[in-house]
């Protein structure tokens, strides 16, 4: 399964979701790219939308290939085995997800200007994304929302990872995803317009979706 772009991904994954029967549901959205999925989503669900922000953590000198991620509302960090591979210690780790944190409150800043996180609690909670290759990212934000205690939490992603996807069912209650390939590639190997989506964007988007 290919897609347009990440709107067309977000109608296709909104009709799949209205099958889940969601109370009270709120989309989260992992900035940037999930946004532009998340935003037909909401408006499918006749639900708000609201930005979770959730970084990766880069290798030391390799900043893309991710050895763990945080996300906002938890002192948490997760490592991945490939941090005790390269032989990352704690302290490196710490300093190394404190200068994430640094953008995570950039983005928090500027995505909700201020305003909190609506009330999650005894809600069903949705996060999107463009996509899932490792997971790490969304597993963070998953683990962080979680202790805000959601009464169902679901992660929706247009295409996940098999493997990835087999991981985050036991974070989050459902993980729903309309393909799952065992080779992956990259995410923006199964769309026919990924272009990189700005702050800009980002924003008018979540100006753009009115609260359910």
């Amino acid at each position: 399964m290919r897609f347009r772009d990440r709107t067309d991904a977000g109608r296709q994954l909104a009709e799949r979701l209205v099958e889940e029967r969601l109370h009270d549901a709120l989309v989260l959205a992992l900035p940037r790219g999930g946004v532009p999925v998340a935003a037909p989503v909401a408006t499918g669900l006749h639900a708000p939308l609201e930005p979770f922000v959730a970084r990766k953590i880069g290798a030391p000198g390799q900043a893309e290939f991710g050895i763990g991620a945080i996300a906002e509302g938890s002192p948490d960090v997760l490592r991945t085995g490939a941090a005790d591979e390269l032989g990352v210690s704690p302290a490196r780790m710490r300093s190394l997800a404190d200068d994430e944190r640094e953008e995570l409150r950039r983005r928090v800043d500027r995505y909700r200007a201020g305003a909190d996180l609506p009330p999650v609690r005894e809600r069903d909670v949705v996060l999107v994304d463009d996509g899932v290759a490792t997971g790490v990212t969304a597993e963070a934000a998953l683990r962080a929302l979680r202790r805000l205690g959601p009464r169902r939490l679901l992660l929706a992603v247009p295409v996940c990872a098999a493997d990835s996807a087999r991981r985050l069912r036991e974070v989050a209650d459902a993980v729903v995803c309309l393909s799952t390939p065992d080779d992956l590639g990259s995410v923006g190997q199964w769309y026919d317009h990924f272009e990189q989506t700005s702050d800009e964007e980002v924003i008018a988007l979540l100006r753009g979706v009115p609260g359910g």
